[in-house]
């Protein structure tokens, strides 16, 4: 006969709230809660703001790779990408050179824009940051990098 045995937490938790995961999730809806407000402001999503930060390190990089850097479908990143050449933020071949890849640039007003969005969206990671004592901001980034890739296995 089975026993009815719940499996063992993996730490000492006093219930699903004290969980990683749990308060992962919490952090990352709170950001995206300051980011969307934040981003609002200023005509842009969340999507659209990392793609431009991404486009301003990495011209020319192509649908497929900004929507995996921007944690979305490729779908959605080409949404995000028309959305932004629509808007005059970016500009794109109207074919693609080889394959499919249409390599996206930031234009003048997609980098003028960034500019003026990147002090408010730094603030919202400032607010982060402060809550965090320095001596342990090194150990976090780690942790949430290692995090990240004991999952992605």
């Amino acid at each position: 006969m089975l026993q009815n045995s719940s499996p063992e937490p993996p730490h000492p938790a006093k219930d699903v709230t004290q969980h990683v995961g749990y308060l992962l999730k919490r952090a990352q809806a709170a950001l995206r809660g300051a980011m969307d407000k934040t981003l609002r402001e200023h005509g842009l999503t969340v999507p659209q703001y990392a793609t431009l930060e991404l486009l301003a390190l990495h011209p020319g990089m192509s649908n497929a790779d900004l929507a995996r850097a921007t944690f979305v479908t490729r779908q959605s990143g080409n949404v995000v990408l028309r959305g932004l050449q629509d808007g005059g933020l970016i500009t794109r071949p109207a074919t693609a050179d080889h394959g499919r890849a249409r390599p996206a640039h930031l234009t003048e007003e997609g980098r003028a824009r960034l500019a003026a969005v990147q002090a408010a969206v730094y603030a919202v990671e400032q607010r982060m940051a402060e809550a965090i004592p320095p001596r342990r901001m090194a150990a976090l980034l780690a942790d949430l990098d290692s995090i990240a890739a004991a999952l992605e296995e």
